[in-house]
């Protein structure tokens, strides 16, 4: 191998998304040189076309519940009004201001930012706009995609990186999917007063989720008015007079003004060089790591979405950071994926930490489950108010709770810090011991004293 002063730089980092910033940061205040590569903007699907305007436009839809609710509490504002147009400049702005700080962060870090497309020509080459950049170690971190379904008249329909700069609000969408991205924007189009149908091939939102969790976010969904539709699969579109006319499987058809694909992501591997440079991919074309996430080429690391381990923000930030402190900073920071938090900002959201039932029974562990159904306090008043749900799932031998799962109001805020509960394996007896503040909705996770029954 080449000396290390032979090398451009110590790291190359390909993606300037929150993993590969993250990355890059660390490993220059390690004292590495560092470059990176960004063939879009600086902030990455989060920042850009993510979670983060995705919940600004959430904000936006839960208003029109907000001022009914207003009623009930003795305010009259008068009939509000809406201007897409307004929240959409609004929320580009805001993006602007978020890609400016990436950009900060990364020269105050004395990291170098080249525009354009990374492709490794081998283990320590990567060409971006016809120059070739030579680095001791590269990291991989360029993302995924959102997953077009491959049919007659796709070139139609949108995606999620679409919906957030869409010149006119639809009246009648389809959104193609059933995960968190379909029903996130579900709510979102719903609440903004577009009626909203959801199609899905299989027969149970929010798959993966603890099954409880499932029924009572399928059930607010439909009481606000979302059409679910279960064993249908899109296979044509067609422009006309009508809009979009959209057949499925079951030969029928319908017409939208607006398609959404939410099927699912895909890692960003394509025409990125990987087997030229000896980097192993699984049959889902995402790129196979071990537990510090190297690849099959040992100078090539990869983290965030392109691995599809846990495609989450913070997940692609603690791979990235926990990278950077071994290779750069001689720590052994292996990355443990153990009791991740996840949300869902469905309208209630969802709070979920540790185990579902179902995947705790699979994993052979005797469970006692507790959970409690409510409706929120502020429903009391403005009524209308959704069923939300508490649910504990126990391991019954060592008494540790191996779940946290919670629907209804500020669920993901409630359940970050349950989190470090479960990550610290505490026990029921340790919930129990802990007193509640009255009156919220978290105390109800540990007040529950009897069993669901199986």
């Amino acid at each position: 191998m080449a000396s290390k002063d032979a090398f451009d730089y110590d790291l190359f980092v390909l993606g300037a998304g929150s993993g590969g910033v993250r990355a890059a940061r660390m490993a220059a205040g390690h004292g590495a040189r560092v470059g990176i590569c960004e063939e879009s903007r600086v902030g990455g699907t989060c920042v850009i076309r993510g979670c983060v305007p995705k919940k600004l436009l959430v904000y936006a839809s839960e208003f029109s519940k907000a001022f009914k609710d207003a009623e009930g509490f003795g305010w009259s504002a008068g009939r509000p009004t809406f201007s897409w147009s307004d929240l959409i400049a609004n929320k580009d702005q805001e993006i602007d201001r978020l890609n400016g700080i990436y950009l900060k962060l990364l020269s105050n870090a004395g990291v170098d930012l080249i525009n354009g497309r990374g492709r490794l020509l081998d283990g320590h080459r990567v060409e971006i706009n016809d120059r070739v950049i030579t680095a001791e170690r590269i990291l991989i971190a360029v993302g995924g995609r959102p997953r077009m379904l491959d049919i007659p008249g796709k070139e139609h329909a949108i995606t999620s990186d679409e919906a957030f700069h869409l010149p006119t609000l639809p009246k009648r969408i389809l959104i193609v999917g059933a995960g968190y991205i379909a029903v996130e924007f579900a709510g979102i189009f719903n609440g903004l007063g577009v009626d909203v149908t959801l199609a899905y091939r299989g027969g149970k939102i929010l798959r993966g989720f603890d099954h409880d969790v499932q029924d009572t976010v399928e059930q607010a969904l439909i009481g606000r008015g979302v059409n679910i539709v279960y064993q249908t699969t899109p296979t044509a579109i067609e422009p006309g007079a009508e809009g979009l006319t959209v057949h499925f499987d079951a030969h029928t058809s319908e017409a939208f003004d607006s398609v959404m694909m939410a099927a699912g992501r895909v890692p960003y591997t394509w025409d990125l060089g990987l087997a030229e440079a000896g980097v192993a991919v699984d049959e889902a074309g995402a790129i196979v790591v071990d537990e510090y996430s190297q690849t099959s080429q040992p100078s090539v690391y990869a983290v965030g979405d392109v691995t599809n381990r846990i495609n989450l923000t913070p997940v692609a930030l603690m791979e990235g950071h926990a990278m950077a402190d071994t290779v750069f900073g001689h720590m052994d920071r292996a990355v443990d994926h153990e009791a991740v938090p996840a949300a869902v900002f469905s309208q209630p959201p969802v709070g979920s930490v540790g185990l579902s039932e179902h995947q705790a029974r699979e994993q052979g562990f005797q469970v006692t489950v507790f959970k409690s159904t409510f409706t929120p306090m502020k429903a009391t008043l403005a009524g209308g108010g959704e069923q939300g749900l508490m649910k504990l799932v126990v391991d019954a031998a060592s008494d540790r709770v191996l779940g946290v799962h919670v629907v209804g109001p500020d669920a993901p805020e409630m359940v970050q810090g349950f989190a470090v509960a479960v990550k610290a394996k505490l026990t029921k007896q340790d919930f129990d011991r802990t007193i509640g503040i009255h009156p919220t909705a978290a105390e109800e996770l540990v007040t529950l004293r009897t069993p669901a029954t199986p």
